[in-house]
């Protein structure tokens, strides 16, 4: 959907970077090794981000960081994109259509880290989730955004790895 309208392979893969979690930052050569492009056109496209506003630019030591543009008035808007693109809100919206007993709906593994992998991991954290229900549920995802999808269910999420909260209806948390 996304690459019709967006035909650099490296500019879609650098915005599902970015714009997947205000967290995420990158180098030059880590984008470039993590992406398996060269520098040049990675140089390029950053080049071209930032000058558009959507990227920052920071220059850390000998080091060049770039950061999502969280202060930019498409920045929101390309964000939901880049959401919409992965297949993201289809999950939650299917989840919790559904299954009404899911506290949180939490993102890990490459997609939490801006990699567009092709595998999309997701926790569902609530009680007496119906696991049936949830492997049909995988397989209707994966035919709708064409992407390998995984739900692992959980009464709690206790983990440090990275990971995104893409739905949560507890007080103290913010929804995505």
């Amino acid at each position: 959907m996304l690459e019709d309208l967006i035909t650099s392979k490296t500019r879609l893969k650098l915005l599902i970077k970015f714009f997947i979690s205000q967290a995420n930052m990158g180098y030059l050569n880590g984008l470039a090794n993590e992406m398996g492009g060269s520098t040049n056109k990675i140089r390029k496209e950053l080049n071209h981000l930032q000058e558009a506003g959507y990227l920052n630019k920071v220059k850390n030591e000998n080091i060049v960081e770039y950061t999502a543009n969280t202060k930019h008035p498409l920045y929101e808007v390309l964000r939901k994109v880049v959401m919409k693109h992965l297949g993201l809100e289809d999950i939650v919206d299917n989840v919790l259509e559904k299954m009404g007993n899911v506290e949180e709906i939490i993102l890990v593994g490459d997609y939490a880290n801006g990699n567009d992998s092709g595998r999309i991991e997701i926790f569902l954290v609530g009680k007496d989730l119906n696991m049936e229900y949830i492997s049909q549920l995988e397989s209707k995802i994966e035919k709708l955004i064409k992407r390998k999808v995984s739900f692992y269910l959980a009464s709690k999420f206790l983990s440090d790895q990275k990971h995104i909260k893409l739905f949560t209806n507890k007080k103290d948390d913010i929804n995505l």
